[in-house]
């Protein structure tokens, strides 16, 4: 069953001051910075601040992060990011993190099918799109099988060391 935050797998719920020491290892994953626009390590004290000011609430940030929790455990697993919300076109970019340890095991697959679900029902989207790097396979086919479809190859938009990579834009309408 799929609820508008979570479903027999997971759960989407806002960030936790416990949740500070994950976000501090995930931001500063330097693996993660291509795709993340990151070129700085984040401090635990800014990471706190921005736990504990994040005001959850789209329309005034223009970006919710909620966490992805596996119901079976209560393990923190990843993390969903709606960015860039344009309210006026009812639109927002999406990220999903499911962290190393749990990758591969079809925990993107649950955690979209509640996002489809939050993002059509509860925030009240006409789409998402995400931006893909075109060498993540699994991620794109990950996008595909939720849903997206895709709309174009934006050409040398991330760059990693001294190369540049191509993106995938992919689209979801509700």
């Amino acid at each position: 069953m799929t609820s508008l935050l979570h479903n027999d797998i997971i759960t989407l719920r806002a960030m936790e001051p416990q949740d500070v020491d994950l976000l501090y290892e995930w931001e500063n994953d330097t693996d993660l910075w291509t795709v993340s626009n990151t070129v700085e390590p984040y401090s635990r004290h800014a990471i706190t601040e921005y736990v504990q000011n994040s005001a959850a609430d789209i329309y005034t940030n223009r970006q919710l992060r909620l966490m992805i929790v596996l119901n079976a455990s209560g393990k923190t697993i990843g993390t969903v990011d709606f960015l860039n919300f344009n309210p006026i076109h009812n639109r927002a970019e999406l990220g999903v993190l499911i962290c190393k340890a749990y990758q591969g095991q079809g925990l993107a697959d649950e955690t979209m099918k509640v996002v489809n679900q939050y993002a059509a029902c509860g925030l009240g989207l006409r789409q998402l799109y995400v931006y893909i790097p075109e060498t993540n396979i699994a991620s794109i086919a990950m996008a595909h099988r939720a849903g997206f479809e895709e709309v174009g190859i934006l050409r040398h938009w991330i760059r990693s060391g001294k190369a540049y990579q191509n993106v995938v834009l992919l689209q979801k309408i509700y």
